[in-house]
């Protein structure tokens, strides 16, 4: 055959793949969610997503040590707060001296180095389980922005580097920036949930924090999963009122809206593959139904291709202990 490219000859080796390979992942994309708990020496797995605990604070201080060793440096930190301490005005979420704040600011202490993010929305501490102050069945956004407000300047205050408003209630980005900047933490950076879709993905980590809407869904702030314009009219605000960076969540099945902020937008943005995506995975290679740790690599490869710079991923201890 007279065939003047073969582009098979790029292919020919994995010296010659590597070096014409267009994306890479690497340990410094990535940032690894966290689940806290109270109590002491306390690691409970979760039961939908092998491999993923709950810690209790001392032994949270362990892991990240044991992660800053593999060059993670990236951390998430969600909370599981007892139902005791729930309300409807999620209260807890407030509270300079909380479970929450104490960790974050004991984790800044221990390692200032690491980046730690922080989750704001009030469903870890809502009776109601929702992102937002409900009111005759009603989500209110106006007067949730007051209370997410507040919610990050204690978190800023315990040391957090960057505040993840992961609410989905409009304005609430300059709500904060505004907030923070007033007490004098412009150096805190906002990871907007830009495009969080209205997802089936989130079933497990509902499970790790027990944070699932306790009546309806929340269909009427997250984002319709059939829409991506929206994505950019959500990602046109968040970077006028002040965001750092655009997120989207979730990753896999979302992956043209990654490409869409990517292509569109300066700041770098991020793709949270979340704990439904790491679940099926987990699940499957289980079975021997797929190559586990090939399927992951894929997956954090993908979502580089479509277009994120930082990826949020359970994988992420796994995969820098694979390229040790």
């Amino acid at each position: 055959m007279n065939l003047p490219q073969r582009p098979r000859r790029n292919r020919k080796s994995q010296s010659i793949r590597n070096l014409t390979q267009e994306n890479h992942v690497t340990v410094d994309d990535l940032i690894l969610p966290l689940f806290l708990t109270e109590g002491k020496n306390k690691k409970t797995e979760i039961n939908s997503m092998p491999g993923i605990f709950r810690y209790s604070t001392d032994l949270l201080l362990k892991e990240i040590e044991s992660c800053l060793k593999l060059n993670i440096n990236s951390f998430c930190i969600f909370p599981s707060i007892n139902n005791k301490l729930k309300n409807k005005n999620a209260s807890e979420g407030l509270n300079l001296k909380g479970l929450y704040p104490s960790a974050i600011k004991l984790i800044k202490q221990h390692f200032p180095e690491a980046i730690v993010m922080t989750d704001v929305a009030m469903d870890p501490y809502s009776s109601d389980g929702h992102d937002g102050l409900v009111k005759n069945g009603k989500i209110l956004n106006d007067e949730t922005v007051e209370i997410l407000c507040e919610m990050a300047l204690v978190h800023a205050y315990a040391g957090a580097d960057i505040i993840g408003p992961s609410d989905m209630m409009d304005g609430r980005v300059g709500a904060i920036r505004n907030a923070l900047d007033k007490k004098g933490f412009t150096e805190v950076s906002i990871m907007s949930y830009t495009a969080k879709y209205a997802s089936a993905f989130y079933g497990p980590f509902r499970d790790a924090l027990d944070s699932a809407p306790k009546f309806g869904n929340k269909k009427t702030y997250q984002m319709n999963p059939a829409n991506v314009k929206e994505a950019l009219i959500e990602a046109e605000l968040d970077t006028f009122e002040g965001a750092d960076f655009l997120m989207v969540k979730p990753a896999l099945s979302y992956m043209d809206v990654i490409k869409q902020l990517s292509d569109n937008f300066s700041l770098p943005i991020a793709a949270y593959n979340v704990s439904g995506e790491y679940a099926m995975v987990k699940a499957a290679s289980a079975k021997g139904w797929i190559d586990g740790p090939s399927v992951r690599d894929e997956i954090l490869l993908s979502l580089k291709r479509a277009g994120a710079s930082i990826i949020l991923s359970y994988f992420a201890k796994e995969f820098a202990m694979s390229k040790k």
